[in-house]
């Protein structure tokens, strides 16, 4: 009987086995781990890596995390097959998982040759499109569920893209499709975790719902992070990715993404213990590493303690005209860090600039910020945007993370390709409005703000009317103000985020034109109520958005209508003018080029009417006319450091000195990496007793390590001098002599101060 009892056990127990061997595959084994089931599917993927199958194979080392051999085993899957589609598909996911996206879009693309209608291919195509923000997800998403309206995945998806473009009711229509056809969709339900958080309710319900299917998904905490993170939450988004890593420590993802969140915000020493960590555990994407690399930089920048409030002994920058004035206000801790090869030329002016936008916005939006303002200036563009990975649109020059902004050096561009000061000054509206609204803010009022801010400072700075701008107006792709935030985040069409940053910025020109300065501080309290843009617009303006966007456009239309108008005109005619400059034909240039200058005066981009202008009346020998031309360059923009310092060459030969020197020290705000400018200021400054001025320019001079370092710190030496100040004019002195003994200039000076002492005595 007992035997017979073990026969029979024996037997359960092989048909059991025989039963589980059945039903291991990858989908099984993806629900053991979806189910919070790790154990049982660790097994379930090692049993996969001992079958025959080369496909099952690779599907079994990838679950077990073992990527290597589970490429090479979807390499040998695809050669046995070449025309089976879905192994491609799943090779390409798997390579989007590591890091390898362009190779992943060829596989979604090779499956879609094999099966034109494979939705899943889709889908890959629209990770690969989402991880850029690029448009095209949602075109690819749209196609896969087009294909396969049952594909839960598009469907979560769809809903994340949704909640991207801050579209809530599409977010959660897709998100409730999904778990239709899936209760236990984690995404989507993490989606709904993330409109609760978004608005300020609690997720717990939802949080429990996911709880109940797999306690520790920590992929849901880190959605609501990322979308965190879009909303300018970082302190918030951190939070999340914490509890995403505690439940699941080797989630590498979330694990990079806090280390990376940590470091946005200046509190690297843990930023840098989380993303070892990552890359200890093979998690080694682009983000992890070069974000290794950066900080292992730090040590080569030198941080400097800015006591930020506009004493009355530093003036706005002459060289801006119009700029607005400051008045002193009480002193609020900042941090300017600067590579240690430029720190001693850029800080003078960094630190004034720092000081007057502080002062400025104190004063304007009627606060102080609680704690210290962290500026980082990167003279490596790859670095800024190693700082600032993950964000969307990525052409920037500068981002703020809370109180902390980092940005291109001047250095890290071409002479005249942006100005440094205007990017700081938009970039610490930014600091001040999230920390105004406590980040509870639509991205085109920040950045709206931002760009209105530049053009209140200076006339020459703000809102840039590009020939983009005009086709984009012309073709009437202007957006909705409740749909703008989509302009910046997921463009669909290339120059659109240049659009949304003009449009938005014309905006808050409009309001202010309209209501006045104080109706955008309503709106900036409004909106740290929490109110969509729907509620402010109709509340503090008193209409609804439909109204809004008409009556803007009308107010629009009137200044650039004609300019748009003209545009297809202008530009044929502009490329005339370049043939007729480029042929010297100098009076036709005149007569032409002042026409195709007046149909769109703000251009001062290459080849510009202004430029072409000047050249022809130089070669006409009217320096007159041609510092007129260049003095309205200026005044509509141009950042052009040669034409610049062409203007200020005329000034002089003019007699205007004190309009030469403006000249100069505008370049200063665009491009000071130029010994020359700061040697030949310093000498305008100097004649003109601006001895502040003469010694902050020799002290440039003397920052960039001259060939002659001689006259450099002579030159110096004679500022401080003229300003009274002997001790320093002397160590200057001594220092020259020392790199030229022989230096009778430097000789001379110095005893005339022994001279001075002697008489004293």
């Amino acid at each position: 009987m007992r035997r017979g009892i073990r026969a029979w056990t024996l037997w359960i127990v092989a048909l059991a086995c025989a039963s589980v061997a059945y039903t291991v595959t990858p989908e099984s084994c993806q629900a053991l781990r979806k189910h919070g089931r790790r154990a049982e599917a660790q097994r379930c993927f090692e049993a996969l890596t001992r079958t025959r199958d080369p496909y099952l194979r690779a599907e079994g080392y990838w679950g077990l995390e073992r990527y290597e051999e589970a490429n090479d085993e979807f390499r040998a899957a695809v050669a046995q097959s070449d025309r089976n589609a879905y192994y491609r598909v799943r090779w390409g996911l798997l390579l989007h998982e590591r890091f390898n996206n362009a190779d992943a879009e060829d596989l979604f693309k090779e499956a879609l040759q094999r099966d034109p209608k494979n939705a899943q291919a889709y889908l890959g195509l629209a990770l690969v499109s989402a991880d850029g923000f690029d448009n095209k997800a949602i075109l690819w998403t749209a196609k896969a569920l087009e294909l396969n309206p049952k594909l839960v995945e598009a469907h979560e998806l769809m809903a994340n893209l949704a909640l991207e473009d801050s579209n809530t009711r599409q977010a959660i229509e897709q998100a409730d499709e999904a778990l239709k056809l899936s209760p236990d969709a984690l995404n989507a339900m993490a989606i709904h975790a993330a409109v609760e958080v978004l608005a300020d309710r609690s997720p717990d319900e939802w949080f429990g719902k996911i709880r109940q299917v797999n306690p520790s998904y920590g992929e849901a905490w880190a959605l609501v992070a990322h979308h965190l993170e879009l909303h300018y939450r970082y302190e918030d988004a951190i939070t999340y990715y914490r509890e995403a890593v505690e439940l699941d420590p080797r989630f590498w993802p979330a694990r990079s993404e806090l280390g990376i969140n940590l470091m946005r915000l200046g509190q690297e020493e843990e930023a840098r213990r989380q993303l070892e960590m990552c890359y200890d555990g093979g998690y080694r994407n682009a983000a992890t590493v070069n974000s290794l690399r950066l900080l292992d930089s730090y040590k080569n920048f030198v941080t400097i303690k800015v006591a930020a409030g506009l004493s009355p002994t530093i003036p706005a920058p002459a060289g801006l005209k119009d700029g607005a004035a400051s008045a002193a206000t009480p002193e609020t801790e900042a941090l300017l860090r600067l590579h240690q090869k430029e720190a001693n030329l850029l800080r003078p002016y960094f630190e004034a600039e720092l000081k007057r936008d502080i002062a400025d916005y104190e004063k304007k939006y009627r606060m102080t910020l609680p704690g210290p303002v962290e500026v980082d200036v990167f003279p490596d563009h790859e670095d800024f945007a190693v700082r600032t990975t993950g964000m969307p649109g990525l052409g920037a020059l500068g981002v703020t993370f809370g109180e902390v902004v980092a940005m291109d050096s001047p250095s890290a561009r071409e002479p005249g390709s942006y100005d440094w000061a205007d990017v700081l000054r938009h970039e610490m509206s930014h600091v001040f409005i999230l920390t105004a609204t406590h980040h509870r803010v639509p991205r085109w009022f920040t950045e709206g703000l931002a760009v209105h801010e530049e053009t209140e400072a200076s006339r020459e700075w703000g809102n840039r009317l590009t020939p983009d701008v005009l086709i984009a107006f012309q073709e009437k792709k202007f957006l909705p103000v409740t749909e703008l935030d989509r302009g910046f985040v997921r463009p669909e069409y290339p120059s659109q985020v240049v659009v949304s940053y003009f449009q938005a910025g014309s905006i808050c020109d409009y309001i202010k034109d309209r209501w006045g300065d104080d109706k955008l501080l309503d709106m900036v309290h409004s909106f740290a109520l929490h109110k969509t843009t729907a509620e402010v617009i109709q509340q503090d303006l008193g209409m609804a958005p439909e109204e809004f966007d008409k009556q803007f456009e009308d107010w629009l239309n009137k200044d650039i209508g004609q300019t748009a108008a003209n545009f297809d005109e202008w530009s044929k005619r502009m490329k005339e003018v370049a043939q007729l400059a480029q042929h010297g034909e100098y009076d036709m240039v005149l007569k032409e080029g002042d026409t195709v200058r007046r149909m769109y005066p703000e251009y001062v981009g290459d080849d510009n009417a202004y430029q072409f202008l000047a050249e022809a009346d130089l070669a006409k020998g009217n320096q007159q006319s041609a510092a007129a031309v260049l003095t309205e360059y200026e005044r509509m923009g141009g950042i052009n450091p040669g034409l610049l310092k062409e203007l200020a060459s005329l000034e002089e030969k003019l007699g205007k000195p004190q309009e030469a020197a403006n000249t100069l020290d505008r370049i200063n705000y665009v491009y000071p990496i130029d010994e020359d400018l700061h040697r030949h200021l310093g000498d305008l400054w100097l004649a003109q007793k601006n001895y502040d001025g003469a010694i902050r320019e020799y002290s440039a001079v003397v920052a960039m390590h001259p060939l002659d370092i001689a006259s450099a710190q002579f030159n110096l030496a004679r500022a401080y001098f003229a300003e009274g100040q002997k001790q320093e004019a002397e160590e200057h002195l001594l220092t020259s002599l020392e790199s030229a003994p022989d230096y009778r200039p430097a000789q001379k000076l110095l005893l005339q101060i022994e001279d001075a002492k002697e008489r004293r005595q």
